[in-house]
């Protein structure tokens, strides 16, 4: 996994500079609405959304997983910073 500071807060900032590249959504937004279906993204920008972060942080989504909104991503890169870290 990538070496950075682990933080829940550390990761969001790097999500949201991913997924606000990705979608050219201004950040703020990203942080205020959160949810994606409400900023209307569809199927394959989560699914671009999750390649890179996948790459940014070497690791693997499963299918299984709940992706639907910053929070989500957070939380599984940060419990899986934690499961490698231990």
């Amino acid at each position: 996994m990538k070496n950075v500071t682990n933080t829940t807060q550390a990761i969001q900032d790097e999500l949201v500079n991913i997924i606000s590249s990705i979608k050219k959504v201004n950040p703020s937004r990203l942080l205020k609405v959160r949810d994606f279906t409400k900023l209307d993204f569809d199927i394959v920008d989560v699914v671009d959304i999750i390649l890179a972060v996948e790459k940014t942080y070497q690791l693997t989504i499963p299918d299984e997983v709940p992706v639907y909104s910053i929070d989500d991503f957070v939380n599984y890169v940060y419990n899986q910073s934690i499961k490698q870290a231990g």
